[in-house]
């Protein structure tokens, strides 16, 4: 009798890894079945979703308060999917809004196992989280090398599978070449500037990266500027390089189709000198494509006050995380002024040595040249259903 799996993602990033696990579960299991609730990445292998996907995207956001009784429905009416179907494994895939609400409900009512894809970073900050995951789910993929022993300690099996951005397509020379030659930029230098794909982190961070690059290309005037804008963003970038230096060059998604705007993008993160980006995931996107950084972010002053006396760690970059390094300068808080970035953009420009060192060693670490993760998660499920 072949497997039966239900599978559920809540937004866009939990499509993708959604997406290579199931790819790598008919992989290792020919004629294996799956219901549940996903995006096109999963449909392209093989899954009709039980209803859209993007009506969970609002789930932790202010957005919620409207749609509540709508996505209390949603919970219920999945947790119901899965308690008729019997699958052989309930996987969740991050959302953790959505995704243990649901698991709760079917723990409350049978012994199918459960497996949530991502760990929650309980090393970071709220570490009781883990053990209140742990009441309702069995099995934990992480993302990086050092989440399974707090998520073992809660009681949960854990396999680190390795993260995405290892499995992600880097330029070509081709791409390169085309992309310098699209946008003017010959073979100039130039800063890479990620202000964030929020609407609230550009408008607190475009003025400062502004000022910042101002003050940057005084001294360093053969860099140009290159800023590859997130899609829901990108009129508001637009405004904000009003005051930045004169051409500051924008690379509007908007404006291309998916696959030509992709490629400008991977040309842009490989083919840059430095980078000055806003904290977060893009951090291992730029180690992938060993372009050095400068971290910037500026909280709100109430989130900074909390921030300051609940974290756990000493740094918000994963690079210097999972490299055990802090090689990465960050100018968080009250440090994120043009002054600060643009200091530390100049001794990045003379000596990014150790950066490029401990760039190579987390891309090692998170599972470069390996099994891809998808293969790895689907591995690491099979590996622990019963009787296996």
């Amino acid at each position: 009798m072949s497997l039966r799996v239900f599978i559920l993602a809540g937004e866009p990033s939990g499509d993708r890894l959604g997406g290579a696990l199931m790819a790598g579960l008919k992989q290792l299991e020919p004629g294996i079945q799956f219901d549940g609730i996903g995006d096109a990445l999963m449909a392209e292998q093989g899954l009709v979703s039980r209803f859209p996907m993007e009506e969970l995207s609002v789930m932790g956001l202010a957005e919620v308060l409207p749609k509540y009784r709508h996505l209390k429905r949603r919970i219920r009416e999945t947790a119901d999917a899965v308690l008729e179907t019997r699958p052989d494994v309930l996987i969740t895939i991050d959302s953790p809004d959505f995704s243990l609400r649901v698991a709760r409900l079917v723990k409350a009512h049978s012994s199918i196992r459960t497996v949530h894809y991502v760990a929650p970073s309980v090393w970071a900050w709220r570490p009781k989280r883990a053990e209140k995951m742990a009441e309702v789910i069995d099995h934990v993929l992480a993302l990086l090398p050092f989440e399974p022993p707090y998520m073992e300690a809660a009681g949960m099996d854990c396999d680190f599978v390795g993260h995405p951005v290892v499995a992600e397509r880097q330029a070509t020379e081709a791409e390169i070449d085309a992309f310098r030659s699209d946008f003017g930029l010959g073979d100039a230098p130039y800063v890479l500037a990620l202000p964030g794909s929020r609407r609230s982190e550009v408008s607190r961070l475009a003025p400062e990266f502004g000022q910042a690059l101002m003050q940057f290309s005084v001294k360093h005037p053969d860099y140009r500027i290159v800023v590859p804008a997130a899609a829901p963003v990108a009129g508001l970038v637009q405004e904000a390089l009003l005051d930045w230096p004169k051409g500051t060059v924008m690379i509007d998604p908007n404006r291309y189709k998916p696959d030509r705007a992709k490629s400008f993008k991977r040309a842009a993160f490989a083919s840059a000198s430095l980078a000055l980006a806003a904290s977060g995931t893009v951090s291992l996107e730029l180690a992938a494509a060993r372009t050095p950084m400068v971290i910037a972010y500026k909280f709100q002053w109430l989130t900074w006050q909390i921030m300051k006396r609940m974290a756990l760690i000493d740094t918000v970059t994963l690079v210097n995380l999972v490299s055990d390094s802090r090689v990465v300068p960050e100018c968080l808080g009250p440090d994120c002024t043009p002054a600060n970035i643009a200091g530390r953009l100049a001794a990045l420009a003379v000596n990014a040595g150790d950066q490029l060192e401990a760039m190579e060693l987390t891309m090692q670490r998170l599972g470069q040249g390996v099994d891809e993760p998808g293969l790895r998660a689907a591995r690491a499920v099979l590996g622990r259903l019963p009787g296996n």
